[in-house]
């Protein structure tokens, strides 16, 4: 049974949601009416706020971001599109492609779903345009492609779950999500062979096909980036934040030096937008984390987690609910803020099962995945669609086969845990 201060929580943030109020007041102000009306101690209010943004593993995150706002700046995006357009080579379904395994590859890189999205489909557009590619299914498959970001180490996604969930190692999260990021991006792989094939999109390419060992020189420095990042965590030169400012001067050095495409104008500007996206990331964590401290004292989220053990004791059927939960909660809501409200909703459902925290978190990761490019809030659709120049409601016949194909990858990890804890287990991560 729902208490009265849970009950006026979760209405307080329905009503605000309604209202059109942005998701972080929402979750903040919600909280702020139950502390006060619950005499929980306003006092409260300022320390809560705070330690939920002190805590050192977030200090990866923005600069995580910086990371990837270097890189895309740099020309690295169009240098891998070469390389992959030469050695995928001309074919019907050549630039569909082309366009999954770089958005994997920039995934390994910044860690951003919407920003690698962003910098494929610009330089991608064109030529798939010109190939008979339809503008709302180049958004679509981008907007999908792009959402193994979040998978794919290093995951701005993980570290956050990270520092919700006490005890889950980011190594291994990051290791955890390798092999479900590569099964998300093959499964895309299956509805756009198959389309481009039907209608013949690409079959007619009359484009020149680069030079491989060229283009492979060229994106050399790119594709040597994940290798670097994974490499120093896996071998314990530096820690996730350590990796973050590595990753960072990488990306100064090739845009600097080697591409030569980074003056300090265009610098700035990458340091300029990755602060804001950070202060909006970490504005939405020191909020939830004000809704969090008042949904725990007032209990709803023990009762959350008893309602849904009330409906099941099946594990399977447990596992659907949840997996029902998170991808329409993605649907509607940015990932950051479906982890601070569900994580915490979700753990007494996870440790009465006895389940692996750190495959949980993938399988999260997976659905909130999804939800990035499932409309009608998918955030990944929007900036594509904005790109291609179509609108979302045009991309609906084709979104629905992505979400279906990576649905599948998504029913695998669940109900074989050992696809995404293998990996991390033989690297001594857990």
């Amino acid at each position: 049974m729902l208490s009265t201060g849970a009950v006026l929580l979760l209405a307080a943030f329905a009503v605000l949601l309604v209202m059109g109020v942005p998701i972080a007041v929402a979750l903040g102000l919600s909280g702020v009416v139950v502390v006060i009306t619950q005499n929980l101690g306003i006092a409260s209010l300022p320390t809560n706020l705070w330690t939920g943004i002190a805590k050192y593993p977030l200090l990866a995150l923005p600069v995580f971001i910086a990371a990837g706002m270097v890189f895309e700046r740099s020309g690295v995006a169009e240098r891998l599109v070469r390389f992959m357009s030469a050695l995928v080579g001309r074919r019907a379904g050549g630039l569909a492609l082309v366009a999954i395994l770089v958005s994997m590859i920039l995934g390994g890189i910044s860690g951003s779903g919407a920003a690698d999205a962003a910098a494929v489909i610009a330089v991608l557009l064109p030529s798939m345009v010109r190939q008979g590619y339809p503008r709302p299914f180049i958004a679509s498959l981008v907007a999908a492609s792009g959402s193994t970001a979040i998978l794919i180490p290093p995951s701005i996604a993980f570290i956050v779950y990270a520092v919700i969930v006490p005890g889950v190692s980011i190594p291994a999260l990051f290791i955890g999500g390798i092999v479900p990021g590569i099964l998300a991006g093959l499964s895309l792989m299956v509805p756009a062979l198959w389309f481009a094939r039907k209608h013949g999109w690409g079959a007619r390419d009359d484009e020149e096909r680069p030079p491989l060992w060229t283009s492979l020189k060229d994106a050399s420095w790119g594709l040597a980036a994940p290798i670097v990042i994974l490499g120093g965590l896996r071998s314990g030169a530096f820690t996730p934040t350590e990796a973050a400012v590595v990753a960072v001067f990488y990306g100064l050095f090739v845009g600097v030096f080697i591409y030569r495409t980074l003056n300090l104008r265009r610098i700035y500007e990458a340091f300029r937008d990755s602060a804001e996206i950070s202060a909006v990331v970490l504005t939405i964590v020191g909020l939830a984390t004000v809704f969090a401290h008042a949904g725990s004292t007032v209990g709803a989220f023990d009762a959350f987690a008893k309602s849904l053990m009330a409906l099941t004791t099946n594990e399977t059927v447990m596992l659907l609910i949840i997996t029902f939960i998170l991808l329409v909660a993605g649907m509607l809501l940015d990932a950051i803020s479906v982890f601070m409200i569900f994580v915490p909703m979700l753990m007494p459902v996870v440790k009465a099962f006895g389940w692996d925290p750190t495959w949980f978190g993938i399988i999260v990761t997976m659905n909130l995945a999804i939800g990035s490019f499932t409309p009608p809030m998918a955030v990944n659709l929007m900036v594509t669609c904005r790109i291609a120049g179509c609108t979302i409601e045009s991309t609906t016949r084709w979104v629905l086969w992505m979400v279906a194909a990576m649905g599948a990858s998504l029913l695998l990890v669940t109900f074989v845990p050992e696809v995404a804890l293998f990996l991390p287990r033989w690297a001594g991560a857990l």
